[in-house]
């Protein structure tokens, strides 16, 4: 019978694992940090050549360069998954890992950050719906609790997907051939049985937030990297603690 490991387990992992390695991880979180600070700025540099007056013109091109900046993240993501595989292997971990998705598969990373955007739009969609009736019609209090039903289902909904898909990113850096389509059914099939288990580690972090928004955010350079590396062995436990997983993965 096999035993997955509890999160109590994964928790003292991921301690043993940062243990003198700190400086590694908080150095590829500022750099991601940068990263995604300096795509923001060109992204509104760009946005300003067209006047506000533009008006639908205008919010089209600031839609469209929020989705590239969350698809340049896409490939950050996918590093920092590399990154955090290796440190829960007890390899050697650089800050620079985290642009590991430049260089192996970038198409790819941007094709799953892709279909989670979609994903994600496709669950808010009843709720910006319901907000837009909402505002525009005369039956207010009819719209506003459909607005609030549709906005509990569709989080409800967003958090079964990200749980399904969670485990993309580790897949890639597992399985590089591959195809996205491939890592999307793989993720979804390993994590039949365990989206709670996920959940629950995930919810468990909650109070150390709690406790980074008392230090001003500088607590954050401690429990993120805590987290991802909870994450990455959360993964490792799950592939290789699978009843005949090696027969899972060709399937």
């Amino acid at each position: 019978m096999n035993a997955y490991r509890s999160s109590a387990e994964l928790k003292g992992m991921a301690k043993e694992q940062l243990f003198g390695r700190y400086g590694a991880v908080i150095g590829a979180m500022l750099l991601t940090a940068l990263s995604a600070l300096l795509s923001v700025r060109v992204c509104a540099g760009l946005a300003t050549l067209l006047p506000a007056s533009a008006g639908i013109a205008y919010f089209t091109a600031l839609y469209l360069l929020s989705v590239i900046v969350l698809l340049f993240l896409g490939i950050l993501e996918s590093g920092s998954a590399y990154l955090y595989l290796k440190l829960s292997c007890h390899q050697p971990v650089s800050a620079s890992d985290i642009f590991y998705g430049f260089r192996i598969y970038p198409g790819k990373a941007l094709t799953l950050q892709s279909l989670v955007i979609i994903l994600a739009l496709i669950c808010n969609a009843p709720q910006q719906i319901m907000a837009y009736l909402y505002r525009t019609s005369h039956y207010e209090s009819i719209y506003l609790l459909l607005f609030a039903v549709a906005s509990i289902a569709g989080y409800v909904l967003l958090i079964i997907v990200w749980l399904m898909l969670s485990q993309v990113f580790y897949l890639l850096q597992d399985f590089p051939h591959y195809s996205s389509r491939e890592l999307i059914k793989t993720s979804c099939r390993i994590m039949r049985g365990h989206k709670g288990r996920l959940f629950y580690i995930t919810v468990s972090f909650i109070p150390l937030y709690f406790l980074a928004f008392l230090s001003f955010g500088l607590g954050l350079l401690w429990i993120t990297p805590y987290k991802k590396t909870v994450m990455a062995n959360f993964y490792m436990d799950l592939m290789c603690s699978r009843p005949g997983q090696t027969a899972d993965m060709a399937g």
